[in-house]
């Protein structure tokens, strides 16, 4: 009996680590991750709302200094202000850098615009299965 307990035991352990170790993580692709920047950064600067959304999900967070931004329609409250502060017709935005390592994507711009001259930004984005899943930002204002 005690033989029959432990063997069951032991089966359903494995059976258990097995379906955690076959089961499927994000697929992370260094190529995937530059080009979801690039769609990022295209969409951002022309002000496109719902490209830009295009490149998050539901459980995405975009963490700021004045915020962390959970889901869509959270990140969209973001972008619609960030719209609002840079407008396509009267902004300049600069990427000054882009470095990609197989999930991560770090950018350095900056952007003059008529409310806010911004010399310097960066973000972090960690993106799986083509899309940004984490993105951190912060930036220095200047008058």
């Amino acid at each position: 009996m005690k033989t029959s307990l432990l063997s069951l035991l032991l089966f359903v352990f494995l059976t258990n680590c097995a379906e955690k170790q076959a089961a499927p993580g994000p697929s992370i692709n260094e190529e995937t991750t530059t080009q979801v920047l690039k769609h990022h950064w295209d969409a951002f600067q022309a002000n496109d709302l719902e490209a830009t959304m295009e490149d998050y999900t539901e459980e995405s967070v975009l963490i700021t200094p004045d915020r962390t931004f959970k889901g869509l329609s959270e990140i969209r409250e973001n972008f619609v202000f960030a719209f609002s502060v840079f407008p396509k017709d009267s902004s300049r935005l600069e990427l000054a850098k882009t470095v990609v390592k197989d999930d991560v994507g770090y950018i350095i711009w900056s952007a003059n615009a008529p409310k806010l001259n911004l010399p310097f930004a960066t973000d972090t984005f960690i993106v799986h299965d083509g899309k940004i899943v984490r993105q951190t930002y912060a930036g220095m204002v200047a008058p």
